[in-house]
């Protein structure tokens, strides 16, 4: 009897406890319920549009794994274009500084869609995966080879370097002509020189070098597919400092410096914006030059390659007389080749209607296709007729 009143008791017990416990808990959660304020609507509204973007990421991601390397490729070179009204607001040269920090830094598409065979070309020796190149300035200092090359150029010009590092004429450099399609610069060879150029040119070259090594057999057709260190075209670019009295000696010691590295060599004499510069077009002064240039270059040791290519930058303003000039010196000196043509002194219509056009320096872009052709055709006709 003991027994069986002590085990009603426990349960009468047990039973009072969760009843007491269920109110407590029913009362702390209404409390709860009362004292929380509401989430409000638009709160709501957030959480789900957040919700929904990162599933569409994730979705995109997803599928972005299923497609091939080509169409994600072509994605991300149409993604761009949506930059580029950034870079319209910016000051001229920071928008430029910031496109070579990029590229230098590989935050660039990187093309990997290979160009079509009919695009390929072959030119002293060195084959080209297309036509399309970056001329020199506007890497100046071989910051982005890499970056650049990968965006699916088929030669990156890199300069004009001097010997000893200058600024350049004062700033600002760089004019925007919108509506015209062109700007103008007035540089004047700012350059941080030949030794820290070489320094980034030979690292640049030894870890292309050792990516192409690893990347293709020593036998396929990919390895031997463009320049020294790889597929792509370096070339590079040679000026003068401002204040150098002796030209020749300048152009000189940037092929003994820097011509291991290139593809070819560049000897710009036709930039507007150093003094005295074009002066060096003349065919006395040009056929000086070239000899001494073409010396240091063949004393040098090559390998089986031979030395790069010389090739002379010539300006779009100069006379008939002129370009009958360059040619006869071209012809009889062997020239490997001329680039047509530098920036224009000249403001043709419809830019000199613009208050820019009141600028000092270079034209480039659309204005100068037509001027540019026309001295491209002549210099081909000399160059036929004198080689004849």
């Amino acid at each position: 009897m003991a027994a069986r009143a002590a085990g009603k008791l426990y349960r009468n017990f047990m039973r009072q406890r969760v009843i007491s416990t269920s109110i407590g808990a029913s009362r702390h959660c209404s409390s709860a319920a009362t004292s929380a304020p509401k989430i409000p609507h638009s709160s709501k509204k957030g959480r789900l549009l957040t919700g929904a973007t990162i599933g569409l990421i994730i979705a995109g991601g997803a599928y972005v794994s299923t497609v091939d390397e080509a169409t994600f490729c072509g994605w991300l070179f149409s993604a761009t274009k949506l930059v580029n009204p950034f870079f319209a607001l910016l000051d001229a040269e920071v928008a430029h500084k910031l496109a070579v920090s990029a590229a230098a830094h590989g935050w660039v598409p990187r093309e990997k869609r290979p160009d079509p065979p009919i695009l390929g070309l072959e030119v002293w020796g060195r084959k080209f995966s297309n036509p399309i190149g970056l001329s020199a300035g506007f890497d100046k200092n071989a910051e982005a080879v890499e970056g650049l090359l990968g965006m699916g150029f088929g030669f990156v010009e890199v300069g004009s370097v001097t010997p000893v590092p200058q600024e350049g004429n004062p700033k600002p450099h760089i004019f925007r002509l919108r509506q015209e399609g062109a700007i103008i610069n007035c540089c004047g060879f700012n350059s941080e020189g030949i030794v820290a150029v070489a320094k980034r040119l030979g690292a640049q070259h030894g870890k292309r070098k050792l990516e192409t090594s690893s990347s293709s057999s020593p036998l396929s057709e990919e390895a031997k597919h463009g320049g020294k260190a790889g597929p792509g075209i370096l070339g590079v670019n040679l000026g003068k400092n401002k204040t150098s009295e002796d030209a020749a000696a300048d152009y000189v010691q940037g092929v003994h410096t820097l011509s291991q590295y290139a593809d070819y060599l560049v000897i710009n004499i036709s930039s507007p914006n150093t003094p005295g510069l074009r002066m060096l077009q003349g065919r006395k002064h040009l056929k000086d030059l070239v000899k001494k240039v073409q010396a240091a270059r063949d004393e040098m040791q090559w390998g089986e390659e031979g030395p790069p290519p010389l090739l002379v930058k010539i300006s779009p303003d100069l006379s008939k007389e002129d370009l009958e000039d360059i040619a006869a010196v071209a012809v009889a000196l062997r020239l490997d080749g001329l680039i047509i043509s530098n920036t224009t002194i000249s403001r043709p219509d419809p830019v000199n209607k613009n208050p820019v056009s009141a600028e000092s320096g270079g034209l480039s872009g659309k204005p100068l296709f037509n001027l540019s052709t026309n001295i491209l055709m002549e210099m081909y006709l000399l160059t036929r007729l004198l080689d004849m």
